[in-house]
């Protein structure tokens, strides 16, 4: 098994932080989640976003949210799993799940990304999950972590190398958004539809979950791949103090779009 991109000691605090509420309410109800649902949350993570869409199918509906790793499944049963209709599961979505025609629902947001060869075999495994007439939600980032302007030179030269690595390496795939529409289409679901939407975007004063997720992205790769840099001014030490200065600077732009596709099971 290959280990999470971002396992860390704060994984847990870092997906909370970032996660804006508001934005997930917004994301569910265009892929048509409400009342008297159930629903499977793929790639649970910590549980908040998968209490958010428990408030929104109310008390007749329910949501089982399901992640391969058992720290944040633990964390998740500690923090979330108190009202009726909610529950966590470890399991890992590239095996398959023994939910045949249960869901009328099944929403995989931002899991997608960090499994670039398993991609459309964990989507077969959740379409396997649904009920025919069902939706299928798949939410991702596309050309994620590379739409910076006015980015240094120095930092711009290092990045493909990074990129590269991320991919052949940890199976994280940064143009995952732009495939999710093909893959419903490939597997014969109907009424498809796709929305984009702005993930980051970032300009003028810095907000400090912002600076939190984004040097936490840094933290992981200066730590673990140091030999990246090593053609780089004063190495690891240069690089983290060079985006630094850069994502604090206010005239930084950032951002990445957010592709939704939704289908419906045949």
């Amino acid at each position: 098994m290959k280990s999470y991109l971002m396992e860390s000691p704060d994984e847990e605090l870092r997906l909370e932080l970032k996660t804006d509420p508001d934005a997930v309410r917004s994301q569910a109800e265009w892929c048509g989640v409400g009342e008297g649902l159930k629903i499977l949350d793929a790639g649970c993570g910590p549980g908040i976003v998968t209490r958010i869409l428990h408030t929104m199918v109310g008390p007749s509906g329910s949501v089982l949210g399901v992640d391969y790793s058992e720290k944040r499944i633990a964390y998740a049963k500690k923090k979330y799993e108190n009202p009726p209709g909610i529950q966590f599961v470890k399991h890992d979505l590239r095996d398959s799940l023994p939910y045949k025609d249960h869901f009328d629902l099944v929403w995989a947001r931002f899991v997608l990304e960090y499994n670039r060869n398993e991609l459309v075999q964990i989507v077969s495994n959740l379409s396997a999950t649904l009920k025919q007439g069902g939706a299928l939600c798949l939410l991702d980032l596309d050309n994620n972590c590379m739409n910076h302007f006015p980015l240094p030179e120095k930092i711009r030269a290092v990045l493909p190398e990074i990129l590269n690595l991320l991919e052949t390496k940890y199976n994280f795939d940064q143009f995952v958004g732009r495939k999710l529409y093909t893959i419903l289409y490939d597997l014969g679901y109907g009424d498809v539809s796709v929305e984009m939407r702005p993930h980051h975007l970032i300009y003028g004063q810095l907000m400090d979950r912002d600076f939190f997720n984004w040097i936490k992205k840094v933290e992981m790769i200066t730590s673990r791949e140091k030999q990246l840099f090593a053609g780089y001014p004063e190495g690891v030490k240069g690089f983290f103090r060079d985006f630094e200065n850069f994502f604090r600077d206010p005239r930084r732009f950032t951002y990445t779009p957010l592709i939704m596709c939704k289908g419906t099971k045949p």
